[in-house]
């Protein structure tokens, strides 16, 4: 590596040729950055105190498999959004500079001669920057003046109409502080040897000044930085190319990194964390390479970024899958996409059939808005669905699908139809996430011809104004405070109109019968009994809108939710044969198999206190007495009470360097022989640290539900 500061201008002037690999992300500075370096620069030249202004450094590659062209062309790897950004200014400045020269070296044809292109070369020999595919065609429009392409860059565009607009604005003694700012800035200078140095250690380690590197920019690197440039050339265009395209170029690095973490997900059986997708990738992807070679890795990238964009970018070409996918995806399901992942590949590779695709992607919207709908919580779920796939026979996949869904021990259960139906009738839905997902899904169950709910209102047909008219008083009963604050939000009392407004706190018989003229439209019939919306079947029949009726009206909207969100339908014969054999009977240990934990003893009280608050963590939390200590389980044991004569000894299923311990109370007790389950050891002999004590098991149970 060779490293040296210098003047800017000179860098530009002195270098041939600038170009950005295909593997480097898109242009992307926004006008917030263009404002920073064009006030840094104008400020640096109106301040004769200050000799110069640090722009930052500009990595790039001199020689080796990177010596693309005779004419000694650098290979960019650090510093494009830069000098991008600078050759915009310059062109800006060109054209308002003319035939006048502020600072020696800036008038319009010196700018382009020296700075912008080189009339002798032919080509893009020409020109002293090339970008990437679109980048490319519109920065060399500007630079040439010409008209903008038809595919063309929005951000080069912008942000060298923003310099233009900014420079005209200038009188003529700030226009030359401008080019003498210019003429101040300096950067740091460092050329790679591409047989000497690592171009890409080197690239994650620079501290750009410019906008931090996504997980993606990184991962692109990683695998193409060091191919030679024609085998670059074809993954990228093969493979990468149209994986960008897929998620959408202007959305691809916030899709692409989502994608990554589902996808390791599924190949590691690890989640790992959405800050770490790269160092997770770089170990999952350097073996794999080892062993298959990197065309092998892209391709596989590339194919299941086809499945992603599928069910999660609204890709999918069936009807019948893209509905369900959409419903899915309205209610944030994304922790499901690991296991979608698996199940879109084994539907493409024919293993899955499309019909038994679609019944399991409703199974999973049901367990999901069911368990929602019940109040159970999510904290489990992403861990649920990323082991999901370990206990399936795919040779029966459907049936070792729901069979899995009803073998869910009770905290990730699956909402029986009871369950549901009851919860649902009392649950306050108005004020429930996704109000309007659930009443389309009731609405257009089963229909063909489906009502687009966003052009509808949710009305309560019992109206929300608290001074409830002496009409709707006398409806209720004597009761009618309490009816309408525990019925006001619930099932039975919400609907969808189109005519909230004319509806308004009517009483319910004329909200049933309105009827409206119009001067335009003549005799408008709009109430409850005119409606065509399946919410609305059965209101012209009901005379008084009262708590029977409220409640008449959720029974008969809850029976028909079970076929809107399905449950497993296997018989309890055939889910027998899916069910777990015993491996062997255990003893039924108590606690009076413990003499440390005898009544009104000291750790008894200790042991009471810290069992009441662990049970309290979740309502997954259960206990288990063996024979040497008391295991406290979600998944499997988080911790482990080992009951001594003074105090209790508490084990967590933890790595030690995972737990935060500002109080430094724990012990690492990695690799030592002792009873419990886990690589963390803490003495609990006090009430008064229980709650701190409380605070450091809550991580291993949080790292275990995957809450962490």
């Amino acid at each position: 590596m060779k490293a040296s500061e210098t003047n800017l201008l000179h860098f530009l002037r002195a270098s041939q040729q600038f170009i950005i690999p295909i593997y480097q992300r898109n242009y992307s500075w926004s006008k917030k950055e263009c404002q920073q370096l064009f006030d840094d620069t104008l400020r640096v030249g109106e301040n004769t105190q200050v000799t110069s202004h640090f722009v930052g450094s500009f990595v790039y590659i001199e020689k080796g498999l990177y010596h693309v062209s005779t004419n000694s062309s650098l290979m960019v790897i650090d510093g494009q959004q830069r000098l991008t950004t600078i050759t915009l200014l310059l062109e800006a400045l060109a054209r308002e500079v003319g035939d006048e020269e502020p600072v020696n070296g800036l008038t319009a044809a010196k700018i382009r001669r020296y700075y912008l292109f080189d009339e002798q070369e032919d080509g893009d020999d020409r020109f002293k920057m090339l970008l990437t595919k679109t980048d490319k065609e519109t920065l060399l429009a500007i630079v040439q003046q010409h008209d903008k392409p038809i595919e063309y860059s929005t951000q080069l565009i912008q942000n060298f109409d923003f310099f233009v607009e900014e420079i005209k604005k200038l009188s003529s003694e700030r226009l030359n502080a401008l080019c003498v700012g210019l003429s101040k800035l300096t950067a740091v200078d460092i050329a790679l040897d591409r047989d000497q140095d690592n171009p890409q250690l080197i690239f994650e380690s620079m501290n750009s000044t410019g906008m931090e590197l996504s997980q993606t920019d990184l991962i692109r690197n990683y695998v193409l930085m060091g191919l030679e440039a024609p085998h670059q050339k074809e993954l990228y265009e093969k493979y990468w190319r149209p994986m960008e395209q897929g998620f959408g170029m202007h959305s691809y690095s916030s899709n692409f990194d989502s994608y990554m973490r589902h996808y390791l997900t599924v190949k590691t059986g690890e989640i790992p964390k959405i800050s770490a997708v790269y160092e997770a990738f770089k170990s999952y992807a350097q073996p794999k390479i080892e062993t298959h070679g990197v065309d092998s890795l892209v391709q596989d990238l590339q194919s299941f970024s086809r499945h992603y964009c599928a069910f999660a970018l609204d890709a999918e070409k069936d009807k019948g899958l893209a509905d369900a996918f959409r419903d899915l995806r309205e209610l944030k399901g994304d922790v499901v996409y690991p296991l979608l992942l698996e199940l879109y590949d084994d539907y493409i590779t024919g293993l899955l059939p499309q019909d038994d695709l679609e019944t399991t992607v409703r199974l999973i919207e049901s367990y999901i808005f069911r368990r929602a709908v019940c109040g159970i919580p999510t904290n489990s779920m992403n861990k649920t669905f990323s082991n999901f796939s370990k206990g399936l026979e795919k040779d029966h996949y459907l049936e070792s699908i729901k069979a899995s869904f009803q073998l869910l021990p009770s905290y990730r259960r699956f909402p029986t139809d009871e369950e549901f139906k009851r919860e649902l009738v009392l649950r306050d839905l108005y004020n429930f996430q996704r109000r309007s997902y659930w009443l389309r899904r009731l609405e257009n169950h089963g229909k063909k011809e489906r009502v687009q709910v966003d052009e509808y209102t949710i009305e309560h047909i019992m109206p929300q104004n608290e001074n409830l008219s002496e009409e709707w008083r006398e409806a209720l009963g004597s009761d009618w405070e309490r009816i309408h604050q525990t019925k006001l939000h619930t099932l039975g009392n919400l609907t969808l109109t189109a005519y909230n407004s004319e509806y308004s706190d009517r009483p319910f018989i004329e909200k049933r019968d309105l009827e409206i003229k119009d001067s335009k439209l003549g005799l408008r019939k709009i109430g409850f009994k005119f409606s065509t919306l399946r919410l609305n079947e059965g209101l012209a029949g009901i005379q008084v809108w009262d708590e029977a009726a409220i409640n008449k009206r959720a029974s008969n909207l809850a029976d028909i939710a079970p076929s809107v969100w399905p449950s497993p339908d296997l018989s309890p014969e055939s889910l027998e044969q899916w069910r777990p054999k015993p491996t062997e009977m255990r003893p039924n240990y108590t606690i009076d198999d413990h003499p440390n934990l005898k009544t009104d003893t000291e750790v008894r009280l200790l042991f009471d206190a810290l069992r009441s608050e662990l049970k309290a963590l979740d309502p997954c939390v259960s206990e288990e007495f063996t024979k040497l200590y008391v295991a406290f389980k979600a998944e499997t044991n988080f911790v482990d009470v080992v009951p001594r004569t003074k105090r209790l000894n508490l084990v967590l299923n933890l790595a030690f360097h995972e737990l935060q311990d500002p109080r430094a109370i724990a012990e690492d007790v990695t690799g030592v022989g002792m009873w419990g389950n886990g690589d963390v050891l803490i003495y609990f002999d006090s009430l008064d640290t229980l709650p701190y004590i409380v605070g450091l098991i809550r991580q291993s149970l949080d790292k275990q539900l995957g809450d962490s």
